[in-house]
């Protein structure tokens, strides 16, 4: 496709690009006194964090500092760019953060290669998808402690977030989270969250539509837990009494790193199916974990029981502690990246909605570096976009179908 701009010169770009779509983003500014179009804005911005700029000023002078450049690439007649101010306007004003998360989850979905495989997936048929929520700290106000607060559906291992919707100040996770699962495809996919989320409504909800679930259970089910916390309890035999039979099967890892030597094993039972008033039950499980610090030799224990949609035939004890251990990939690989290398927590923006915006943006900058690095980690893939912009271009422009980066 191609788009004549306002001073005549053709834009070409292909359908299923990242362009196409933030052209039919809704700019929500007066059609009056608009200098920069908000799809070249945008894609202006997106070509700044990709170099490494996280804040309006960053933004804003690396796009100066290249502005011949840019403007000749995208085929802006009027060759500046905008200017810091202009720049928060733009992402405070001009954006809907609902419709752009909604875009930014359909693209980064359609980077995932339908038959390439994830280590991080226990199984190449499951897909797993985390909730996790978290609070963007430069939007808490002084002496308040609640600010904005995003949930996301997070695919660990890939870097996508398939969606992110933001908890309101008057509801919480709870609440949130069928609205987002609501906008996610969940056929096939098995969705993991922390304690806060294991509620009986929403695991009817990924059920019925067509996922699984796996939860772990603390105190906000205090019932759910003692029984399953009863169900692994040995009791005390009295002497000419044999154990009662139980189905347990368990499977144990063992993993050495950062001065730590962890031992987990998680025991899986199908036994409490017909008793435990949980909707669509497959297993309940132990996970034990025991945490060797090897410079001083402290040893610390701890113990958490779940539950499951998956049945014993359609899950090991192995597979569920696979399954299991993704949900802490979205600390490391999405809010440790955004808050170290995106520097989200330590922005200068307070404005809400352009802070929305902002995370949005670098949800889809991680999808992108990601799925098409070619250095080994997200700084140095960075830092190759701000010494060769020009390599952003087919990112933006292109179908990921014809995308050949490496």
């Amino acid at each position: 496709m191609n788009y004549t701009t306002e001073t005549g010169e053709i834009l070409i770009f292909e359908v299923g690009s990242l362009y196409e779509r933030l052209r039919l983003l809704k700019d929500k500014r007066q059609r009056r006194g608009i200098r920069y179009p908000l799809a070249v804005a945008l894609t202006m911005v997106i070509m700044a964090k990709l170099a490494g700029e996280d804040e309006p000023h960053g933004i804003a002078e690396w796009l100066q500092n290249r502005a011949e450049e840019i403007c000749r690439w995208l085929c802006f007649g009027r060759g500046t760019t905008p200017a810091e101010i202009t720049v928060g306007r733009i992402l405070g004003q001009a954006v809907n953060a609902v419709e752009l998360d909604e875009m930014i989850g359909e693209f980064l979905q359609r980077l995932r290669a339908t038959e390439a495989t994830v280590e991080s997936e226990p199984k190449r048929y499951w897909l797993v998808v985390t909730l996790d929520g978290k609070t963007l700290r430069g939007t808490i106000p002084a002496g308040q402690r609640q600010g904005l607060h995003l949930l996301a559906a997070y695919l660990p291992g890939t870097g996508i977030v398939l969606m992110q919707v933001e908890v309101a100040g008057k509801e919480n996770e709870i609440s949130a989270a069928p609205r987002l699962l609501e906008m996610v495809d969940l056929r096939g996919k098995v969705v993991t969250a922390d304690a806060l989320n294991s509620q009986r409504e929403l695991s009817v909800q990924i059920v019925v539509a067509g996922g699984d679930y796996l939860f772990i259970v603390k105190d906000n089910q205090p019932n759910t837990r003692a029984a399953i916390q009863k169900l692994f309890t040995e009791p005390a035999m009295r002497p000419g009494f044999h154990a009662v039979a139980t189905d347990f099967q368990s499977a144990t890892t063992l993993d050495k790193g950062h001065g730590r030597l962890e031992q987990r094993t998680l025991t899986a039972s199908s036994m409490l199916n017909d008793y435990l008033d949980w909707p669509y039950l497959g297993q309940v499980f132990r996970i034990q974990r025991q945490v060797t610090h090897l410079s001083t030799g402290e040893i610390k224990e701890e113990t958490v029981y779940g539950l499951t949609s998956l049945t014993a035939q359609q899950a090991s004890p192995a597979d569920l502690l696979a399954i299991n251990r993704t949900y802490w990939a979205i600390e490391n690989g999405l809010h440790h990246r955004r808050d170290v290398t995106f520097h989200e927590d330590a922005s200068s923006v307070r404005s809400w909605q352009a802070q929305h915006v902002m995370a949005s943006l670098n949800n889809l900058v991680l999808g992108l570096i990601l799925r098409y690095k070619v250095r080994p980690s997200v700084p140095d893939e960075r830092r190759r976009y701000c010494a060769r912009p020009q390599l952003a271009l087919p990112l933006l422009t292109r179908s990921f179908s014809h995308m050949t980066l490496k």
